[in-house]
């Protein structure tokens, strides 16, 4: 058996400084209850998005959580000559610059999520002044389906919130004949289906909890301290040579 290199030459050792233990391992220190945002993504009257994250909510409310849900109605398509301005487009950016974790709930539709779904997702910018709205936030994913189980919308939805830099936990829930699991009050009726919803939820505060403190170093990447690096570098020389 042979020994792994060790040779780094390509490395800005400045700037590559190995991990921070102390600032990784570093007691909690936030006490307010976690902030969590809930999307869904339909606008049926009866929608069983809307029912799932409600049901969701309740328990993160029981699990300690502050919990808010946006209504998508009146949202504007993207590009279709909406802006940031919008009093909508605004309410749900304000609601994901404030949560520290969301929930993501949509019916599949044509094997994929919603257009709703997706046009919420997609009024979420990357970054908004020097700050990435969704970065090192936490993400569950709930998709409910008029059929048999599937899977297709969590995957999309898993697929978005990496790109986002979420921190997508590992469980979700996946609803298959949704008609069958709401009695006509909206609530879901126990069953397994519904105690996976349970266990998603705990394992989103888990998540939320361990990491809100810790979310800025979790998600810090040496690629980015290098190209800041050299763009600070840049304007210093710049001043310097005016």
């Amino acid at each position: 058996m042979s020994e792994p290199p060790t040779e780094t030459p390509n490395l800005d050792d400045a700037l590559f400084p190995g991990i921070d233990r102390d600032r990784l391992f570093a007691p909690a220190t936030a006490s307010h209850p976690p902030r969590i945002l809930l999307l869904y993504g339909s606008l049926r009257l009866h929608s069983f998005s809307r029912l799932a994250a409600e049901e969701a909510g309740r328990i993160l409310v029981r699990l300690g959580a502050e919990v808010r849900i946006f209504t998508p109605s009146g949202l504007p398509l993207v590009d279709d000559g909406a802006d940031a301005s919008h009093p909508k487009v605004r309410e749900l950016r304000d609601l994901v610059a404030w949560c520290e974790g969301m929930v993501w709930s949509s019916p599949e539709r044509h094997g994929a999520m919603t257009g709703l779904m997706k046009t919420q997702i997609d009024w979420i910018p990357l970054s908004e002044g020097a700050v990435r709205p969704t970065q090192g936030k936490t993400l569950a994913l709930i998709q409910v389906s008029g059929g048999s189980q599937s899977f297709n919308a969590v995957n999309q939805m898993r697929i978005l919130g990496r790109w986002m830099r979420l921190l997508t936990i590992p469980n979700q829930s996946s609803v298959p004949k949704a008609f069958q699991e709401f009695d006509e009050a909206g609530r879901m009726r126990p069953s397994p289906l519904y105690d996976r919803i349970v266990d998603v939820m705990e394992e989103l505060m888990k998540f939320t909890l361990l990491t809100r403190d810790r979310a800025d170093y979790l998600v810090d990447r040496y690629s980015e301290r290098k190209e800041s690096a050299a763009a600070l570098m840049a304007r210093v020389n710049l001043s310097a040579a005016t």
